[in-house]
């Protein structure tokens, strides 16, 4: 091997020493939790780039199809540990665990039997072959349904556990979140780089980053580990927790003797914990204003209670919880006292503010939909100032949609939809240069494809904005064609949307009844005939009989 090409594989054999050195670290913690199955997943993890960097120096297709199947059945590791890692780092509730886990094995079990056996059926790799990039070559290949699917499979798995995550990190404590911050963006390194190179993006002169994105996904998680001290550190501190409440704990056992009370309950009954503890909740709590006693003989309660100290009101609310044993027999209950005297207050003042907001509420409602309308109509005037053959345009074509959409039952914030997409149905022409929009005479078949991105370029421009999001139906589709033949994505029948199909007729009935630079206006009848002939090839058939029936009646 020449030196230059032992040069270009320093940064590959650094990726794979970093995997190396996380593994050895997280060994070192093995008994904590969720790093058993930490390790396993940065194993499969080192696995994966060594058959990488193996595939990569390969030179003839045979051995790099080997290692690449070598990489498919070594991913089993890295798939199969990741969500056991996120379950038991993050303590998730799940239910069905053994069964769930024995499910996510049929998947990668299978998959990886497809790669060992691909030299026989083929099913995996399809039109493998050599592309010269650079100092090596590269494997390339078609995408079968299998390894589409599989990778899926595997994006779905990972979002379910980036999910799980994100709920990590809403505890209190800012070194978890950190710990857990990096954990999720170590995890989600690599995925982004394999979906970089799906999308046919690529980082590096080789088909596949998987080195470099779990290189520097390994050297967050290895920061977190040193820094942060992931595995070292875990929020375990039961009876500090219980003491430092504020609110007062009792607990008692299925006698409803006190066995556990925490401080601010001895606090408000002003005794100490040796007064109570074993004593029978009846006695304990006999003249207490919190009804606990009334409490004693049921499973779960919720309630609340009124007492009045130094002439003012307190609020309490009691919660009442049941403790169960590995043979779901109760064994005991918790009482939870609760200060609410806060929040009744705020109720009663935020009743006060209830009224006044309301009607601050429908006004700023109101400035708003003004400020709406405001906004399309400018649009709608933007382009129609740019486009003078086409002035009108906008208006009439909208009136007419919303005329048959009304027609055909369509009623409410459809309507409203549908009405702000036809008025922006043409926005997308700002990015067609003039020459070209304002061209007279035939369009070459380059201005042609110019003009046709324009549904694209609508797309693009709305999709920005939430509250437009629903009227982007016309916009992106309303050159789509009842036969498929119309742009820009080529749908066919239904699978073009219905606010876009009533809006078409609308659009070319205007657009042949006014003059344009290239086309003068037709004669109504000619329009008609033209219309009854484009019915199931331009237009949706069910559209056309009711737009025409609104012709004939003066309706348009």
């Amino acid at each position: 091997m020449s030196q230059e090409k032992i040069f270009y594989l320093i940064p590959y054999a650094g990726s794979l020493g970093i995997s190396l050195g996380l593994l050895f670290y997280v060994w070192t913690w093995r008994k904590a939790q969720g790093a058993m199955a930490f390790f396993w997943y940065a194993l499969g993890q080192t696995i994966y780039v060594c058959g990488n960097i193996l595939e990569m120096v390969s030179s003839d297709l045979t051995s790099k199809l080997f290692w690449e199947s070598f990489q498919g059945v070594v991913s089993f590791l890295p798939v199969i540990a990741f969500p056991v890692f996120i379950i038991q780092y993050t303590e998730y509730p799940l239910k069905n665990h053994k069964r769930l886990f024995a499910l996510s094995l049929i998947f990668p079990i299978l998959f990886s039997a497809l790669n060992l056996t691909e030299g026989f059926h083929h099913l995996i790799y399809w039109n493998p072959s050599l592309q010269q990039n650079g100092l090596f070559s590269s494997l390339v290949y078609d995408y079968s349904p299998l390894v589409i699917t599989y990778t899926v499979y595997i994006y779905f798995v990972s979002l379910v556990g980036y999910i799980v995550l994100v709920r990590k990190m809403l505890q209190p404590h800012s070194l978890y979140r950190t710990q857990t911050m990096l954990i999720l963006a170590g995890l989600m390194l690599p995925i982004l780089g394999s979906i970089l190179s799906l999308s046919g993006i690529f980082i590096t002169s080789q088909r596949d980053a998987s080195p470099f994105t779990v290189a520097a996904g390994n050297l967050l998680l290895a920061w977190g580990l040193f820094r942060f001290r992931i595995f070292k550190v875990t929020p375990i501190a039961r009876d500090n927790v219980f003491e430092a409440l504020v609110d007062p704990v009792v607990i008692l056992d299925k006698q409803n003797n006190v066995v556990d009370i925490n401080t601010s309950m001895l606090n408000l009954l002003d005794k100490k914990a040796s007064d109570v503890i074993g004593e029978p909740a009846k006695k304990v709590f006999d003249n207490f204003p919190i009804p606990i006693k009334m409490y004693t003989h049921v499973s779960y309660a919720r309630t609340e209670t009124v007492f009045e100290i130094n002439h003012k009101q307190i609020h309490y609310e009691l919660t009442i919880w049941p403790f169960y044993n590995s043979k779901k027999e109760m064994t005991g209950r918790i009482y939870i006292s609760h200060d609410i005297t806060a929040m009744k207050e705020l109720e009663s003042e935020l009743r006060k503010l209830n009224t006044k907001l309301e009607d601050r509420v429908q006004e700023r409602t109101r400035e708003l939909a003004e400020a709406y309308e405001s906004m399309l109509e400018g649009f709608a005037r933007a382009l129609e100032l740019r486009d003078k053959e086409t002035e009108g345009h906008s208006r009439r074509v909208t009136e007419n949609t919303l005329k048959m959409a009304q027609k055909m039952g369509l009623k409410g914030e459809i309507l409203e939809d549908i009405r702000s997409g036809a008025i922006l149905h043409d926005i997308g022409k700002i990015s067609i240069p003039d020459e070209i929009l304002h061209k007279k005479g035939r369009l070459t078949p380059e201005e042609r494809a110019i003009i046709e991105q324009h549904p694209e370029t609508a797309y693009k421009l709305l999709s920005r904005i939430p509250f437009l999001s629903k009227s982007l139906e016309i916009p992106y589709c309303h050159h789509e064609k009842w036969d498929g033949t119309g742009y820009p994505r080529r749908l066919m029948g239904e699978e073009i949307p219905l606010s876009a199909r009533i809006f078409a007729a609308a659009d070319v009935w205007d657009a042949l009844s006014y003059d344009r630079p290239y086309n003068k206006a037709w004669p109504r009848e000619e329009i008609v005939q033209y219309f009854k002939e484009q019915s199931g090839k331009h237009f949706d058939p069910s559209i056309i009989k009711l737009f025409l029936s609104m012709v004939e009646k003066g309706e348009i």
